[in-house]
């Protein structure tokens, strides 16, 4: 894909594209780049049958799902569109339906014993702001040391998905960790508020979202917890346990970074109705006197 790295890489700084987005774009272009070649087909003259193909390699060989294949097909269609310059017909490629599925979200007492049995300061310090404040796994990993204020208990968001910033709170336990982490972590070193939280295999860059999510593998495969179970799902608890709380879901919705409001509504369905005071007609209906 050389060739067109360069067009490609103009088009993410005029667009200001985030970090993740160019990697995953990238790599499901080159993704498509290779099945092409491995074919001994011309990138150059790629057909709508050549992307239908793929699609259906997509999903018969690899066994990727319809939301997986959609984000593919959103890659392959920026190539086609804009490196190509080809005209798009999505009726002749339709992004898949995608089955409605709520996530797994595990209750407050196993998220909680799960952050009790890591013993990495930084893993813990990292798991406990995703979940004690909604943050997302590419958030957390960019986080920078002045992104925390411990005055005001809030936690900057800066440059996040659909390039938006905003606040959320900064948890109390989680505060106590990251003080823990810091002082392991940065003790007699020289450092500045644009330095990064956690930091990589090297101070100059950040923590890898893959090293994040292997870790909550790691972590749930050994505690023998679902295996829909994900970094990712201890942004949903924080949604689905903050309802329970009686949050309003206007404040989810900016404490997310959600765009629309019914987002943050659809957690409605994850809930512990119970926990939330609702109570069956059988059970309120056995109340009363007969």
């Amino acid at each position: 894909m050389n060739q067109y790295d360069e067009k490609i890489d103009l088009y993410f700084e005029l667009h200001d594209t985030p970090e993740s987005s160019r990697e995953s774009y990238g790599r499901r272009m080159r993704s498509f780049i290779s099945y092409m070649n491995d074919r001994n087909l011309s990138i150059e003259m790629t057909t709508e049958e050549n992307i239908q193909d793929y699609i259906l390699y997509l999903k018969k060989v690899r066994g990727l799902s319809a939301g997986t294949i959609n984000n593919y097909i959103s890659s392959v269609r920026f190539f086609y569109t804009y490196v190509l310059e080809k005209e798009w017909n999505p009726r002749k490629v339709p992004r898949m339906k995608r089955p409605h599925a709520f996530p797994v979200i595990p209750s407050r007492n196993d998220v909680l014993n799960l952050m009790n049995t890591i013993e990495n300061r930084k893993h813990k310090a990292i798991f406990s702001l995703m979940y004690g404040s909604g943050l997302r796994v590419s958030e957390v990993a960019r986080l920078k040391i002045g992104d925390i204020c411990s005055k005001t208990m809030r936690i900057r968001v800066a440059n996040a998905k659909h390039n938006t910033n905003r606040y959320t709170i900064l948890s109390e336990a989680s505060l106590l960790l990251l003080r823990d982490y810091f002082r392991s972590e940065f003790a007699g070193m020289d450092y500045s508020p644009g330095d990064w939280l956690f930091s990589g295999t090297t101070r100059t860059h950040h923590i890898h979202v893959k090293t994040i999510k292997n870790t909550m593998i790691k972590h749930r495969n050994r505690l023998g917890m679902d295996t829909k179970v994900s970094a990712h799902t201890l942004r949903h608890c924080f949604a689905t346990h903050a309802l329970e709380d009686g949050v309003d879901p206007v404040f989810i919705q900016q404490m997310l970074g959600h765009k629309r409001l019914q987002t943050s509504l659809s957690y409605l369905h994850m809930t512990s109705k119970s926990l939330m005071g609702v109570k069956s007609p059988l059970d309120s209906g056995r109340d009363r006197p007969s």
